[in-house]
């Protein structure tokens, strides 16, 4: 009986590292709620390995690149590299992603959704228009007219300007969603709008 309590595990395989990156612009909150979350999930009801790690590429400004989420899996097999893309194409990943797996040195391209980046202008504008508007009520704005089509993902305060980044399944589509908001909004006045993926 105490042989059994006490016995000692047997030692688990190494398995194999993955790195799946991704061409979105989100802080580490939001790569975690959205993606690395819900992944590790996945993988471990599947018994396929786990989310081990992540982080998030700057440009010299400060915005945000793109992010990467490190897996440990106990293979590379074709059915763990399909649940790892299938899950990540499910919860958003954009188009120009990539999983890199390191063991066979693979890059295996995914990604669905497309992306809109709206820059907020945070100089330029009048005092009173500050002072009057909220960026809280046009990323809240943003998020009403995109449902079914998109989403926010997330956003950037930079020194002069402030992003929302959307992703969803036309970046065309959801630049015609927002257009009469963004005309309308005296804060979105001389903003920027980017396809980011």
């Amino acid at each position: 009986m105490f042989g059994r309590l006490f016995k000692k595990k047997q030692p688990q395989p190494a398995g194999q590292f993955l790195v799946a990156q991704l061409n979105v612009k989100l802080q580490p909150i939001h790569r975690g709620e959205i993606f690395e979350d819900p992944l590790d999930v996945a993988l471990k009801n599947a018994n396929q390995g786990e989310v081990s790690g992540g982080g998030t590429m700057q440009a010299k400004s400060g915005e945000i690149e793109f992010c990467d989420i490190e897996l440990q899996a106990p293979n590379s097999s074709p059915e763990t590299i399909r649940l790892i893309i299938e899950t990540l194409e499910h919860l958003g990943a954009p188009k120009g992603s990539k999983l890199k797996v390191e063991a066979t040195d693979q890059e295996i391209p995914f990604g669905t959704t497309e992306g809109l980046a709206v820059y907020l202008n945070g100089t330029d504008l009048p005092q009173e228009t500050y002072q009057n508007c909220d960026s809280n009520h046009v990323y809240a704005e943003f998020g009403r007219l995109l449902e079914g089509e998109g989403r926010v993902f997330s956003y950037w305060q930079g020194p002069t300007e402030t992003a929302l980044y959307m992703y969803g399944k036309s970046f065309e589509q959801m630049k015609q969603r927002l257009s009469e908001f963004i005309e309308s909004y005296p804060l979105c006045e001389r903003c920027r709008l980017v396809q980011v993926a």
